[in-house]
């Protein structure tokens, strides 16, 4: 696909603001972010729905998504993905600079093939513990809002705050259920999908 540099940006920050809030920004917002006008921003935005980058939902605001099937230029390098925050129990995913990203052929010492839609987050707190996620691991996660019982998800609650969790569709409600005796399941009537943890990366 043919982006520009701008195009790409925007793409990569609708993306983000998607990961970390459960909405997309707004284009005073997107234009603020990028330095350029909101007329100007409005321009490329409509410039990536017609090149099948983006889609909008019709009347609705904050509506702006990556259409399916198509991965951020910075998701699909081999073995290098964007750090798009912090993720934690309970707590609200924090940003981290735009220039932060995980590369596993630096950490690994190895190639793969592209790896799609996948974006890292590094794990604050003990919650997954006995799942081997630890305090200070990179979770590697495929951006999707479809789970099923048992995936390690990335959870946005309807309180506004994201976690990490092992995601299950009971009978009147969806249980979050962490891997450490210390906390209680979560216990919500809806829960937004942001995202299947595919994989954990420890530094030693």
């Amino acid at each position: 696909m043919n982006l520009t540099p701008k195009q790409l940006r925007i793409l990569k920050l609708i993306r983000d603001w998607r990961v970390r809030h459960g909405y997309s920004p707004t284009m005073q917002e997107l234009a603020d972010e990028i330095g350029v006008s909101k007329v100007t921003v409005f321009e490329h935005v409509e410039a990536l729905i017609k090149k099948g980058a983006l889609v909008r939902e019709a009347n609705k605001a904050r509506s702006l998504s990556i259409a399916d099937g198509i991965a951020v230029p910075d998701e699909a390098r081999p073995l290098r993905f964007p750090l798009v925050g912090r993720i934690a129990a309970g707590v609200p995913i924090e940003k981290v600079a735009d220039s932060e990203e995980i590369d596993l052929g630096d950490v690994l010492g190895a190639n793969s093939e592209s790896a799609g839609s996948t974006f890292a987050l590094r794990v604050e707190g003990d919650s997954m513990r006995d799942e081997g996620i630890l305090e200070g691991d990179y979770v590697l996660v495929e951006r999707t809002q479809v789970a099923s019982n048992g995936d390690r998800v990335v959870a946005l609650l309807p309180d506004g705050s994201t976690t990490l969790k092992s995601f299950y569709k009971e009978a009147d409600h969806i249980r979050l259920q962490p891997a450490n005796p210390d906390f209680d399941p979560i216990r919500v009537k809806f829960v937004q999908v942001q995202g299947i943890v595919k994989g954990v990366v420890r530094k030693y």
